[in-house]
């Protein structure tokens, strides 16, 4: 799920050592998380899988909470935004991510999940009026364009479900976009903990994939005994590790170096999702589409400010499939 964090305000004297493990843990359980989509979408209908996602995510949190003996949420106001933010930031991309998957390698889902700082950014400026633009901000945005059209290959006609397929990740990396921001506005202010909110989202989202999948598949669930276990084991991957304890481990680097340097761990998650869909998966892509994902992180990396000084730090944030 997606976290949304403040400027920085990290110490340079924390060492190394301290926050570089958990960084590469983090990269390593949030690009694994397309292979474990790709392995479940065999068995699973996408909103069952991701239905799936949300319980075990939940009960991880929910353990998390009694051992911190922390409650969840009272607040009417905070509920409604959890359902809304539950939604666009959990149960929707991570069905289209689920359907994408189904058409394309999960290492191009991966890359595409990189975009979501880029769609962040304009979301921010002209809907909830959050950031502003720069000079610098729009060169980001259109290296980063441009790297999305050298990923979907646009100069093929022919891109039949493989491009219905990246169309979709692409959407789900939106809705991460439009989330992030939303949480901003309407939830990262809330004196009650991270892990209190991650919690609530997940439920809320619990609820919204429990509705609407059997209508949605025409199919009741299926039970875990009739799934093979290696989807079975991703699914519990995707809850327990994707969506609760590397929430947990965000939020220690987040309190330790600040957002700026702990929002480092978008540039390593795509590289994971690459070596492992090649290594376990055995699957390939063009070459144009790992180049494009280098032209998108490039442009994200102009936009955030970080290939130099610049008078002004911009907002940063750290998302997770």
């Amino acid at each position: 799920m997606s976290a949304p964090t403040t400027t920085d305000t990290s110490s340079d004297k924390i060492p190394v050592a301290s926050w570089l493990p958990t960084m590469l843990a983090l990269a390593a359980i949030w690009g694994c998380s397309f292979l474990f989509i790709s392995v479940g979408v065999r068995e699973l209908p996408p909103l069952y899988l991701a239905l799936g996602r949300v319980i075990a995510g939940s009960l991880v949190l929910l353990a998390i909470l009694v051992v911190k003996r922390e409650s969840l949420p009272r607040d009417p106001r905070v509920w409604a935004h959890s359902f809304v933010a539950g939604a666009i930031g959990s149960a929707i991309p991570w069905t289209l991510f689920g359907y994408g998957e189904q058409r394309i390698p999960s290492l191009l889902a991966g890359i595409w999940n990189g975009i979501t700082p880029l769609i962040v950014l304009p979301i921010a400026v002209l809907i909830f009026r959050t950031e502003t633009f720069s000079v610098q901000r729009v060169l980001g945005l259109l290296i980063g364009f441009t790297g999305m059209l050298v990923v979907l290959g646009a100069w093929h006609v022919d891109g039949g479900a493989d491009l219905l397929g990246q169309g979709l990740c692409m959407l789900a990396a939106m809705f991460y976009g439009l989330a992030i921001p939303y949480q901003k506005r309407f939830l990262a202010g809330s004196s009650l903990s991270g892990t209190t909110l991650s919690a609530t989202l997940l439920l809320c989202a619990t609820v919204q994939l429990a509705i609407v999948a059997p209508i949605v598949t025409r199919q009741a669930p299926p039970v875990p005994w009739s799934l093979s276990i290696k989807v079975v084991l991703s699914v519990v991957a995707l809850g327990a590790l994707g969506s609760g304890l590397a929430f947990v481990l965000s939020l220690r680097n987040i309190r330790l170096i600040g957002a700026s340097r702990s929002s480092m761990v978008t540039y390593l998650m795509p590289v994971f999702s690459i070596v492992v869909g090649v290594i376990v998966l055995h699957e390939h892509i063009a070459w144009y589409q790992p180049v494009g994902g280098l032209v998108v992180l490039l442009g994200v990396a102009v936009s955030q400010g970080l290939l130099g000084s610049f008078r002004r730090k911009p907002l940063v944030v750290a998302e997770a499939v």
